[in-house]
């Protein structure tokens, strides 16, 4: 029972600071890499993931080596085993996460898909045709010609055309290529 507890205790009690923890590499400073981890998760708390699930994933999506245990992951964000089980296992049921593993190995690392963001939005679609369906059925309940049906079935063409432009715009992205700017084909440089 001692076992178990002291395993499911954040490593903060260990004396580590999460800016010594998150992996800095070559000429990084690690506190300011732990903020950007923070921010990036809160950016995406704000779009509806919850945050253990969005720190995990920004813990992922910024390591060099493109993948990390779950010890790994709970040592860099100070959180408990048993928060990075069920953070993983929400982000890999939503696309946003992998497990692999290693011939002869039991162990299990998680990396961030390469196409992490086409697939996200894929689903997103995938959500927006049945948000159609639903809303095309509420403008039949509510009645074409009244103030809620009218905007019900504005709701509708939005996400109709939303739907038809978002697979030629994943197609386009897919076609510029990883390191690419959509400006022209530079590689994508923050500081022009």
């Amino acid at each position: 029972m001692a076992r178990a507890a002291r395993s499911s205790k954040p490593t903060r009690a260990r004396g580590k600071t999460a800016a010594a923890l998150i992996e800095a590499g070559p000429g990084r400073d690690g506190a300011a890499v732990a903020r950007f981890v923070e921010d990036l998760a809160s950016a995406l708390m704000e779009m509806g993931v919850p945050r253990m699930p969005a720190r995990v994933f920004a813990a992922l999506l910024t390591t060099d080596s493109a993948r990390l245990t779950a010890a790994e992951l709970a040592a860099k964000l100070q959180i408990s085993p048993a928060a990075v089980s069920g953070a993983v296992r929400y982000l890999m049921q939503i696309g946003m996460a992998r497990r692999e593993s290693e011939p002869g190995s039991r162990r299990h690392y998680y990396r961030a898909p390469d196409n992490v963001w086409d697939e996200v939005i894929g689903i997103r679609d995938h959500l927006m045709s049945r948000w159609t369906g639903v809303l095309r059925q509420g403008v039949g309940v509510l009645g074409a010609d009244t103030p809620a049906g009218e905007r019900v079935a504005e709701s509708v063409r939005f996400f109709e055309f939303v739907s038809t432009e978002l697979p030629q715009v994943i197609r386009k992205w897919r076609e510029c290529g990883p390191g690419t700017d959509t400006d022209g084909g530079h590689p994508a440089d923050p500081g022009r």
